[in-house]
């Protein structure tokens, strides 16, 4: 009973855990060693800057659309070495499919987390 009661409120830890995801976003090309397209380096630095922004913007204030918000960033990051055609080869398409998926999976419990809260509720959560 416990356990689900845990996943019933959003916690913190789980906007801290968004923003250092949203940090290795950012540096997955350099963590990946692939640094030869610019167009997939501004991709990830410019979804990890706007993971770690939103995910910032919860911890400070709670709102609904920062999470849906975090919620496309995770699908366009999965989508992005098939829109970059980098999903063929080379280590940073798992970096993406995995990070983009934690953001995704994350957003989602905390959108699920928060769904039935008052305005006044969420403005309690900072």
């Amino acid at each position: 009973m416990s356990r689900i009661r845990f996943f019933n409120v959003h916690r913190s830890w789980e906007d801290r855990v968004s923003m250092l995801v949203g940090v290795l976003i950012g540096f997955s090309p350099w963590l990946a060693g692939q640094l030869d397209n610019p167009a997939v380096l501004g991709n990830a630095l410019l979804v990890g800057l706007l993971v770690f922004g939103l995910a910032e913007l919860t911890y400070v204030s709670l709102t609904r659309w920062e999470e849906i918000g975090e919620i496309a960033c995770g699908l366009w990051l999965i989508a992005s070495p098939f829109t970059f055609g980098y999903a063929e080869s080379g280590a940073l398409r798992y970096w993406h499919f995995l990070l983009g998926g934690a953001v995704v999976l994350l957003a989602a419990l905390e959108l699920w987390q928060d769904w039935t809260l008052s305005e006044e509720e969420l403005a309690r959560h900072g």
